[in-house]
Order: C-alpha cells, then structure tokens, then sequence
C-alpha cells in the first residue's frame, strides 16, 4: 500500500511482546501503519525498529491501566496517521496461577482486573469514536478459553476474560454494521503465553485443534449510519472430541 490515502491505520495494544507482537507484524506485513502500543518502552522501541523494515509503524507508550495514557495514546496514533481504521487490544497478564478462588489476593484480583478488563474497556472507549470518524472499522480483542469456560487456579484471570468477551459482545451489538458482527475468539493457552494461534497471522492456518470459531451476532448503525465490527476472539477447549462438537454448536447458534 503505497497509496498513503489508501493503507489503514492500527492501533495494537500490547505490541512489544506475545501475541501482539505477532498481530503486529502480521498487520506490518499486509501494509497497515500500525501503532505500537506498550507499557515497556524499551521493549516497544526495539520492536518499532524491527518492524520498520518490513514496513510503516510507530512506537506509542500506552499504560492500559491508566486512562489517560490511552486517550493520549490513541490520539497519538490517530495525530500520526490521521485516522483510526482498527485496534487489535492484546495487552493482559495471567496474575498469580496456583491458588483457589478464597485464596486470591485482593491485590492479584485488582492487578488483573485492571490490565486484563478495566484497560479493554479503557482502550475501546477511545478507539471507537476515532474509528467511528473514520467510517467505520474492526475492533478485535484478545480474549480467551478462560472466558468462555472456569479455569481453575486463576480466578481473576477467568473473571476478567468472561468480562472482556461480555464486553465485546455488547460493542457488537452497540456498533456493528450492516445489522450484524460476528464474534470470533483467539485461543491463549496459559501454559504457552507467547504463542498465538492467529488464522493467517504469518501466511498459515491455526492447528486443528486451535481453529476459532465462529458466533452470529445482530448488531445496528449507530446513530449517524456508520458502524465499527467488534470482535472477541477466544478459542474452543483445547481436547477434541464430543465435549468440543458441544462447545461448537453452543458458540455457533445465533444469539437471541
């Protein structure tokens, strides 16, 4: 996309690292201008310089868990590149892994609830009407098996990916266009933080087991008839089989 009228502009949270660092340079790749969003600017600042070379990016510091370090980020992006087409929101930790529900911290549970929910929410409420003025785009956010089934051993973990894919699924039917979304889910396995199972993210298809899946959402134009298509993206249980078929019908019947 040579055409600087014609590439879009991404704005990817959680960049220097893991999964989005991957999206990342999947977006790089396909010749988006994309926002590199971190809290570890020493790390950001090393992948900027590594992405440069296969096309246009931008390191922006960005702490999801302090509101205004994320409208300034996001206006950062959009000062840059004049327009917000898409954000892929990957920032999140694990927490402490281990321990019972009645053993978890307050500490832990803040922690994670701020990174892993609270920064989404924060993120998306300034990337929305940016994208919104821009006519409209995709909103895709990191979600997990965790929220979409109890994990046990980490329970703020499971609570704040439950909220994000709850939290997805009221955007979508808040922005969509066209009368609806679809909700797809990225699979983050705990024990394999820093492998995303991204379809097509370097040119190859997710593992069988990996393949997300796909849920009908209805969704309506907001109020000046333009629409932004959010998406969670979390996986099915990792063990294939009849318990998988279950999961695969639930998620895939049209929500009411």
């Amino acid at each position: 996309m040579g055409d600087t009228d014609a590439r879009k502009i991404v704005f990817v949270t959680g960049a220097a690292s893991g999964i989005g660092r991957a999206a990342a340079e999947a977006f790089v790749r396909r010749g988006y201008a994309t926002a590199l969003a971190d809290v570890n600017e020493e790390a950001g600042a090393k992948v900027e310089a590594e992405l440069r070379a296969l096309g246009e990016c931008t390191f922006v510091a960005c702490d999801v868990t302090d509101d205004d370090t994320v409208r300034d980020a996001v206006a950062a992006a959009v000062a840059t590149y004049g327009r917000l087409d898409a954000a892929f929101n990957a920032a999140g930790i694990d927490g402490e892994h281990g321990k019972p529900t009645a053993e978890c911290t307050m500490e832990n549970w803040n922690r994670v609830i701020a990174v892993d929910l609270t920064g989404t929410f924060s993120c998306m409420r300034y990337e929305l009407p940016a994208i919104v003025d821009a006519g409209g785009g995709s909103i895709v956010n990191c979600a997990s098996v965790a929220g979409l089934r109890g994990a046990p051993s980490v329970p703020a973990y499971t609570a704040a990916k439950h909220g994000v894919v709850g939290l997805t699924r009221a955007a979508a039917r808040e922005y969509a266009v066209h009368g609806g979304a679809r909700e797809r889910h990225l699979s983050r396995d705990s024990r394999h933080p820093d492998v995303p199972h991204l379809d097509g993210a370097r040119g190859d298809r997710a593992p069988r087991r990996h393949q997300p899946d796909r849920a009908a959402g209805r969704g309506e134009r907001d109020r000046r008839g333009r629409g932004v298509a959010v998406r969670g993206r979390a996986g099915l249980p990792h063990r294939p089989g009849h318990r998988g078929r279950r999961w695969r019908r639930r998620l895939t019947r049209p929500s009411s």
